[in-house]
C-alpha cells in the first residue's frame, strides 16, 4: 500500500473526528491554539492505536484467510463507507452539535475519541491482510487526524457546521473507493503499480 493510498485512508478515517471536532468548535466561545491541539491530540492518538490493535487481531488470523483477504478488505471498507455515507446523507442538521459542549475533560473527550476511531479498529484488521507496515501506517493516520481535527475546530468556531456533512460524505466515499481498488487489484482487474 503506498503512501497516496494510506493518505486516503487516514482522511477517510479522520472525517468523523474531523465532523466533531467542527462541533467542538462551534461550542467554544474561545477558541484557543492549546484547545484545539488538545481536541485533536485525543482523535489522533485513538485514530492511530485503533488500527494498531485491529492490525495485532488481524495478524493472528492473516494466514488462515490469505485466499479472501482481498474480500474482507473489499467488505469492510465498504461497510464502513457505506455507513458514513448513510450518516452523512441522512442528517437533517448536526445532531453532533446538539450535545457538544465546550468541556475538554478527559471523560467527554476519551468517549468521543473511541466513538469516532471504532472504524479505524476495522481498518487496522484489513491493514493485517494487506501485510501494510503498520508503525508508519498508523502515525500517519494518527498525523492527517490530528491535524484535520485542529483544523476542524477552528472552522466550526469560526463557520460553524457548514462543512461537516461534506466532510462526513467524502470520507465515506473515499474508504467504498479505497475498498474497490483493493478487490479489483487483487482481482487482477485494475493494474496501477505497473
Amino acid at each position: 500500500m503506498g503512501i497516496i493510498e494510506l493518505f486516503l485512508i487516514g482522511v477517510g478515517l479522520s472525517m468523523d473526528a474531523f465532523a466533531v471536532s467542527v462541533c467542538k468548535g462551534l461550542s467554544m466561545q474561545k477558541c484557543t491554539w492549546k484547545k484545539s491541539a488538545l481536541v485533536g491530540a485525543y482523535f489522533g492518538i485513538f485514530q492511530a492505536g485503533m488500527p494498531l490493535a485491529g492490525f495485532f487481531l488481524g495478524v493472528q488470523f492473516r494466514d488462515v484467510i490469505t485466499s479472501i483477504d482481498h474480500w474482507i478488505a473489499f467488505v469492510l471498507l465498504g461497510l464502513i463507507g457505506g455507513n458514513m455515507v448513510r450518516e452523512a446523507l441522512g442528517k437533517k442538521g448536526c445532531d453532533c452539535c446538539e450535545e457538544a459542549e465546550e468541556a475538554l475533560d478527559m471523560r467527554t473527550m476519551l468517549g468521543l475519541a473511541v466513538a469516532t476511531s471504532i472504524d479505524a479498529l476495522a481498518v487496522g484488521v484489513t491493514f493485517a491482510f494487506l501485510k501494510v507496515n503498520i508503525v508508519p501506517a498508523v502515525c500517519f493516520i494518527g498525523v492527517i487526524t490530528f491535524t484535520l481535527s485542529v483544523a476542524g475546530v477552528k472552522i466550526g468556531n469560526i463557520f460553524g457546521t457548514k462543512y461537516q456533512t461534506k466532510a462526513e460524505l467524502l470520507g465515506g466515499m473515499i474508504l467504498i473507493l479505497m475498498g474497490l481498488k483493493i478487490l479489483l487489484e487483487h482481482l487482477g482487474i485494475l493494474n496501477l503499480a505497473g
